[in-house]
């Protein structure tokens, strides 16, 4: 195998998910600040539309993704996606008035669905088999990057200003007047190396099959590995693909039994990865520390320390996921988060304070990090038919996105009704409800190529 070159096209698809995680975060440390410039501090409705603009476009950029995937290929799409992120990232940053700014958010949304989907799923595509779990949480492991670069932007801008400053205060300050602006124009950089280096990379061999072009594919794997590895690798794909002998996909075709397992599979792991509730440990962040008793004076370099913890238990994932395998990781995380929700809950119950609560939280994020965050990419950028994979792992991801829009719009609902105590006890329900369901449903993929993955999940 030619790994060197490998490990570099996969790194520039990984690149997706690093502008996924920037553009995903950055909106949080800018918000008290274009709410400000735009007048809607005072107006829940507009505020709910500026943070929820990018979440609509990204159901409309995974729900894109597989048509375009599958009719012109993975490589064209990614570099959309680059583009659409640079637009996004010059134009937010430029926004003179809010309904420039959400059109923006909407663009840079629709980058996010397309990256989602087609980053993992192009470096699940031409990796070899022993190493395609670490090079699929490559990409997790840029986003997670993305998500710290994000974190870490924000917090150096706004560190100069004061912590008692609001209201027509914060807006004066160089950070409500231009430096806001600034943190969705850092972005442009990389928005643009992704896009560049996108048009660079080759076009998938198994796509290449599939739209019957075996020797442009045969030339591909070549470069890949030698012209052994791309003779037993072609013949492999075509025995699998036979695409010139298939009718052209349907999105009904879906619903075909063969498809019923791997669709229930994939769309069950992307809901738990949202439903498993780590977007509240975020949201209690700053709630939880203050309860464990430490005066927090700027609430942003705390989240880049929950950040560090993401990064650092990401890499540890990468480590385990082509050693240890996915079911188990997958096993470990729904088992963990289950515990550690239940033990969070139970704190909340009875009014608990001190450092245990620091480190029960920071323990989740580590939990989700190594587990449920980059393994779910894994196994649904793995367990579909080539024929099929890229609108299959679509619907899979319009199933997280639409898994993340409802967690985010019932949340304030939830924590209203239930208190912190019964919304952290139903997240720990419903991640002991995602263990009995990888227990049941998901057979062990790593080591193994996606040809004898495919044939795995056809049969009963």
């Amino acid at each position: 195998m030619h790994l060197g070159f490998v490990w570099r096209i996969c790194t520039v698809a990984a690149l997706g998910g690093l502008l996924f995680g920037y553009d995903w975060v950055v909106i949080g440390g800018a918000k008290p600040f274009y709410e400000q410039r735009f007048q809607i501090a005072a107006d829940p409705l507009a505020q709910g539309v500026a943070m929820s603009t990018a979440l609509w476009g990204c159901l409309a950029g995974a729900a894109l993704s597989g048509r375009l995937a599958d009719q012109i290929g993975r490589k064209r799409p990614l570099a959309l996606a680059g583009a659409l992120f640079t637009v996004s990232a010059v134009a937010t940053a430029l926004a003179c008035d809010l309904t420039t700014f959400n059109v923006a958010r909407f663009v840079g949304g629709v980058g996010i669905g397309l990256a989602s989907n087609l980053s993992p799923l192009y470096i699940a595509e031409v990796s070899p088999a022993g190493l395609r779990g670490r090079l699929v949480s490559l990409n997790q492991l840029l986003l997670v990057i993305g998500i710290l670069a994000a974190q870490l932007v924000n917090w150096r801008l706004a560190s100069d200003v004061p912590a008692t400053a609001e209201g027509a205060a914060l807006a004066a300050t160089w950070c409500g007047r231009i430096g806001w602006r600034w943190m969705f124009a850092a972005e442009t950089i990389p928005a643009v190396g992704f896009w560049a280096l996108a048009l660079l990379i080759p076009e998938s061999p198994r796509w290449l099959v599939k739209a019957g072009r075996p020797d442009d594919a045969r030339r591909v794997l070549a470069r890949l590995g030698d012209d052994a590895y791309a003779t037993a690798e072609l013949s492999a794909i075509q025995a699998s693909t036979a695409a010139r002998h298939e009718p052209p996909f349907r999105l009904g075709r879906l619903l075909e039994p063969s498809l019923r397992r791997p669709l229930l599979v994939g769309a069950g792991l992307a809901v738990l990865q949202q439903w498993c509730g780590i977007n509240v440990i975020f949201n209690y962040a700053e709630e939880v520390f203050r309860a464990a008793g430490y005066q927090v004076r700027d609430i942003m370099f705390v989240i880049v320390v929950t950040g560090l913890v993401n990064l650092l238990f990401t890499l540890v994932g990468m480590a385990a996921v082509d050693r240890v395998g996915r079911r188990k990781l997958l096993l470990f995380g729904a088992g963990g988060l289950a515990a550690l929700f239940g033990a969070l809950g139970a704190c909340y119950f009875v009014g608990s304070q001190g450092p245990h609560m620091v480190a029960l939280v920071l323990a989740s994020i580590a939990c989700y990090a190594m587990s449920l965050a980059p393994v779910t990419w894994v196994v649904i950028s793995e367990i579909f038919p080539t024929r099929v994979r890229g609108t299959a792992m679509s619907a899979a991801v319009v199933a997280l996105w639409l898994a993340c829009s409802l967690l985010t719009f019932t949340f304030p609902w939830l924590n209203s009704r239930l208190g912190p105590a019964g919304t952290f006890w139903l997240y720990a329900a419903i991640c002991a409800g995602g263990l009995i369901f990888i227990a049941l449903r998901l057979p062990e993929t790593r080591h193994r190529s996606l040809e004898d993955i495919e044939r795995d999940f056809a049969g009963p």
